[in-house]
């Protein structure tokens, strides 16, 4: 690991003012993927701005969100205190289901959910320096694209990258409609909505999200929904613990009698961003929860998929993992 400053504050606005004074610092939190990359010289910031004592209530709580019935989690309360949360286990128990699907307790311990939004690809080239990158070192190259790419992306790549995002928690916050709030340089607010919070690669791979330079995540806003007894996550990996997905599916129903009347649905394990699963959503809208309907709705959603050489498998595995969220989530969110 290379030398580096380590600053530290309790004010939002001089934790901001420092990022921007060094364009080669980066806020720590929990650092569990941080430090992991400067371990690999992934990443090789000459600082780390320590934003754990920050003195502001909204980024490190979990209450009522501005939308009466919402939530607002924030962005650095930890993953574990999140999941266990009893509102969050009652009123959105998909996110639940997604955290405690990623990762292991010691990290989830550690991990802050501002630093889950902002964590970086794990694919296999874009860690070993010795391989062209183009999300390390713009300019140089896929190597995935025609090497070894059976974890990477079947929608939304481009020849420049075809890296896929890691996180569970994202892929039910983008199906829950959260939106993210940050604050700027100039002291105020925006809200992005959680959809466009990450981008596909583009021409500009090595940028994973929309923030602007200067940015700090303060909390999650999950407005109020109705998924709460019908909603899945699925992650369909390797091995049951400690390992990234193949395919995962955040599935979330509203039912009225045996009418869908709201669903969505969002994939993990196939795209540089979380995959909402728009084709599928709208075959579904109004239609009868039943199997048929989820099979063809599946159908509708993968027929769009681009595999590349070693993941042709992603998409029946998509289609499958698709019904079964949906069918567990038509069942009150059991494995019946």
């Amino acid at each position: 690991m290379r030398p580096f400053k380590f600053s530290s504050t309790k004010d939002p606005n001089s934790a901001i003012k420092m990022l921007m004074d060094n364009t080669n610092a980066k806020f720590l939190a929990g650092g569990t993927n941080i430090l992991d990359l400067m371990k690999e010289d992934v990443e090789r910031p000459d600082e780390l701005i320590d934003i754990t004592s920050l003195h502001f209530t909204q980024i490190k709580t979990i209450s009522e969100g501005t939308n009466k019935g919402g939530i607002s989690i924030g962005g650095l309360s930890k993953n574990t205190d999140t999941a266990n949360d009893p509102v969050i286990r009652r009123d959105f128990p998909l996110l639940t289901q997604a955290i405690l699907a990623g990762a292991s307790a010691q990290i989830r311990n550690m991990a802050t959910n501002g630093g889950n939004l902002n964590q970086r690809t794990r694919c296999s080239y874009f860690y070993d320096t010795a391989m062209p990158c183009n999300k390390r070192e713009p300019g140089t190259g896929c190597g995935a694209r025609e090497g070894i790419n059976r974890m990477h992306a079947i929608f939304g790549w481009t020849n420049n990258c075809v890296a896929v995002h890691p996180s569970d928690m994202c892929v039910a916050l983008v199906a829950l409609d959260a939106v993210v709030i940050v604050i700027g340089t100039d002291g105020k607010s925006r809200a992005i909505p959680f959809a466009d919070y990450h981008r596909l690669p583009g021409d500009t791979p090595h940028k994973d999200n929309n923030l602007v330079p200067g940015e700090l995540i303060t909390s999650v806003e999950i407005p109020k929904n109705n998924f709460a007894g019908n909603s899945y996550y699925l992650k369909v990996r390797d091995r049951a613990s400690y390992a990234f997905a193949l395919v995962s599916v955040a599935a979330a129903l509203e039912i009225n009698g045996n009418q869908i009347k709201q669903v969505r649905i969002a994939m993990g394990g196939v795209a540089h961003k979380p995959w909402r699963a728009i084709e599928a959503e709208k075959f579904l809208l109004g239609k009868s929860a039943s199997n048929e309907n989820f099979k063809q709705a599946a159908e509708a959603e993968m027929q769009h998929a681009k595999p590349l050489e070693h993941n042709k498998f992603k998409v029946e595995l998509g289609k499958r993992a698709i019904i079964r969220a949906l069918t567990q989530a038509m069942n009150g969110g059991t494995n019946s």
